[in-house]
């Protein structure tokens, strides 16, 4: 981690952002680095997670969680992001309930083990991270094959713009994953 953006200390942050970090460390048993590095700026924080749960927790979607963590560890993929892809891959392989995945849509969905409808996902998330300007009607399409319509599509430009910020703010800051993200989905829990 680098020097130039320390993170924050939960004791200084504001009791709104203190109670969500609280909440997340007692889910997962730590505090995810991003917390604390997007808490030396409130109310970018504030932001950035509103929207976040807007898009990730969205009630009528077609997209299941799996699928929206699976865009996440793509697109980060693409964009060299450390940070999310050990974080998101970590998420992806718990709610896929596969220890593999995260690492092959990290490197490239193309060969990835995945449902021709995960695939034409991944796909449309390429192009908006990679080639935006290029999407057309035969993108759309290829997701409407797979019984995703247009509110999906959105969500999953969405989702790709997010992350595609978080990305660049990972890399600017040198964010680090959390050790504990990396055994996260490898093996399963013991009873």
């Amino acid at each position: 981690m680098s020097d130039r953006y320390p993170v924050a200390d939960l004791a200084d942050l504001p009791e709104d952002l203190r109670e969500r970090i609280l909440a997340e460390q007692e889910k997962a048993g730590f505090v995810p680095e991003v917390f604390l590095m997007f808490g030396r700026r409130p109310a970018e924080w504030r932001a950035f997670f509103a929207y976040h749960d807007a898009l990730m927790e969205r009630e009528g979607s077609n997209l299941s969680k799996a699928d929206k963590e699976m865009i996440i560890v793509t697109i980060s993929g693409q964009n060299n992001c450390q940070f999310c892809v050990v974080a998101h891959g970590a998420i992806l392989r718990i709610v896929k309930k596969d220890p593999y995945i995260a690492d092959q849509v990290a490197v490239s969905h193309h060969k990835a083990e995945l449902t021709p409808r995960e695939r034409a996902i991944c796909d449309f998330a390429t192009k908006v991270n990679l080639r935006s300007d290029e999407l057309g009607d035969a993108d759309f399409a290829a997701l409407h094959e797979h019984g995703l319509d247009d509110e999906d599509a959105w969500d999953i430009a969405a989702i790709t713009a997010l992350f595609g910020l978080s990305n660049r703010l990972a890399n600017a800051t040198d964010m680090r994953p959390n050790a504990e993200f990396y055994a996260m989905g490898r093996t399963p829990r013991q009873k």
